[in-house]
């Protein structure tokens, strides 16, 4: 595909390394493999050795080479112990600390907290919960976003490219937020080679209805205009005049955005999950996510139903975010 072509190109020779809490798992033990063999990225696998040598021989998959970790048998576990209490800030003892960081995905947050990989993919076996939570309490979310979102890149059949979000984190969100999800979607974008083109959007363009859900809309493209001065961002708006040309010249004339939409933020997760999943199954758009955004290092969540397809492209793009950071 012209995109992961595109991503595979940027982060070729320049020693990306990815940890894997789920070292055990065939999809991931896959992955690995696969990107182990292309040498774009440097995998690294969490969990017990003899488990994970085991289980690949099973499934004659290839993994010579690949580093392999068992968090409390590392030689950097204490330093970890101790990194990790003074990050929590007295909310972990030490003797907490010890317990926690047996856990494969607080291990692999650690090491990416600590720069000794780039980025962490999780949740072909954990929930979102066990993955975000983590990243939360250690890497936390950048200066000026006071949370992490998830979006998708949706590419059409012909090739195009939107990006939808937040569709995987918050249930709500206000002005504020919502205006802060705008500004991280935009980065998020120019990774993927789009020149964000931003739909606030709403059941209402640019004053047509009156409710308190359409002024928070207006309120957050008022907020995202001031933290982000150069891009280019529309709202209140509704999804065709965004998307559609003529409907956007209708209802919203004169907007360098109306008609030509390619970065839509949705005001829920409500909105945001229902129209993700419409466009990929009744639009046949592949959905790649989600890809969370605004924390201070990459931390990319997998789907429980992913495959070693699915794992393998997230690997990529969290290699990919790991060089805007």
């Amino acid at each position: 595909m012209e995109l992961f072509d595109g991503l595979r190109a940027q982060i070729d020779g320049k020693n990306i390394k990815i940890v894997f809490p789920e070292g055990e798992d065939k999809r991931i033990l896959e992955a690995a493999g696969r990107l182990k063999k292309e040498g774009i990225i440097v995998p690294i696998l969490l969990g017990d050795e003899e488990e994970i040598k085991k289980a690949a021989k099973e499934n004659g998959i290839d993994i010579e080479g690949i580093e392999i970790i068992k968090p409390e048998s590392h030689p950097d576990f204490d330093n970890m112990v101790d990194a990790f209490v003074e990050r929590r800030k007295g909310k972990a003892t030490k003797e907490d600390a010890v317990n926690i960081l047996k856990d494969v995905n607080y291990y692999g947050t650690m090491l990416t907290f600590k720069g000794i990989v780039d980025g962490m993919v999780s949740g072909a076996v954990h929930s979102t919960g066990d993955t975000v939570r983590p990243a939360l309490q250690i890497v936390k979310t950048k200066p000026g976003v006071s949370r992490t979102s998830g979006a998708f890149v949706m590419i059409g059949q012909d090739g195009t490219r939107y990006l939808f979000a937040d569709c995987a984190i918050n249930v709500t969100l206000n002005d504020q937020e919502m205006a802060e999800v705008a500004v991280e979607s935009a980065k998020t974008a120019k990774i993927f080679g789009i020149d964000p083109k931003i739909a606030m959007l709403s059941f209402s363009t640019l004053g047509s209805a009156k409710a308190d859900e359409a002024t928070k809309v207006i309120n957050a493209t008022k907020i995202a205009r001031e933290l982000a001065p150069d891009l280019s961002i529309e709202g209140e708006i509704q999804f065709d005049a965004a998307i559609v040309p003529s409907v956007g010249q209708q209802k919203a004339p004169g907007s360098k955005v109306a008609g030509y939409a390619n970065t839509f933020i949705f005001p829920s997760l409500e909105a945001g999950n229902i129209g993700y999943k419409i466009a990929q199954r009744l639009g046949k758009f592949e959905a790649i996510g989600p890809i969370l955004q605004g924390l201070n290092k990459p931390i990319s969540d997998l789907s429980r139903g992913c495959n070693a397809e699915d794992v393998y492209k997230l690997a990529i793009i969290t290699a990919a975010q790991s060089l805007s950071e």
